[in-house]
């Protein structure tokens, strides 16, 4: 069985603290490291750490590529939310209550019953087929909404099995999921 990698070892938050300075010092000054870990009562090579330093930014650069695409996707898809179609909705609806508001009245102006009852069944057709487009946009959102987690989630545990720092998978959880970090 081959020996567990020395970083692999190192407590949670020292290897976050190796994540960090990895990260900021964009992945050099190895011996540095060495030294500072050397300071903090663990000795691993310079070789090791660079071993170490190598995997976490080739899974940096895979999960930022994966972020990036997506982006690009949401970007060239447009409307993510489809808000245009739902302002849309809610701006017909109303426009149909108020045809619906002045329908009712319009008994006092001499519309005639069969007009009345044709005019009513036109309104209701309209309002069906709104109806049956708002809920089917409601759930395409909340579709997207949930693929978007389910991302979300498989990339935060990708990259925390990958070694990466809780921090830093919460970021990348976040940026998927739109959220202000």
């Amino acid at each position: 069985m081959p020996l567990r990698p020395k970083v692999g070892g190192l407590p949670d938050e020292v290897r976050r603290w190796l994540d960090g300075s990895l990260i900021d010092s964009d992945f050099s000054g190895y011996e540095a490291l060495e030294a500072a870990l050397a300071e903090r009562g663990y000795s691993i090579s310079k070789s090791a750490i660079h071993r170490y330093g190598q995997a976490l930014q080739r899974r940096m650069d895979t999960i930022r590529a994966s972020t990036e695409a997506a982006q690009a996707i949401v970007t060239a898809a447009g409307d993510e939310a489809d808000a245009r179609s739902g302002a849309v909705m809610a701006m017909v609806q109303t426009e149909m209550f108020d045809v619906l508001l002045r329908l009712q009245e319009s008994t006092e102006d001499g519309v005639s019953a069969a007009d009345r009852v044709a005019l009513l069944s036109e309104a209701a057709r309209g309002i069906a087929q709104l109806t049956r487009a708002s809920i089917a946009q409601k759930k395409w959102a909340q579709d997207v909404s949930a693929r978007a987690k389910d991302a979300a989630a498989k990339a935060a545990k990708i990259a925390k099995k990958g070694g990466m720092s809780a921090e830093a998978a919460d970021q990348i959880r976040a940026l998927i999921l739109g959220i202000a970090a």
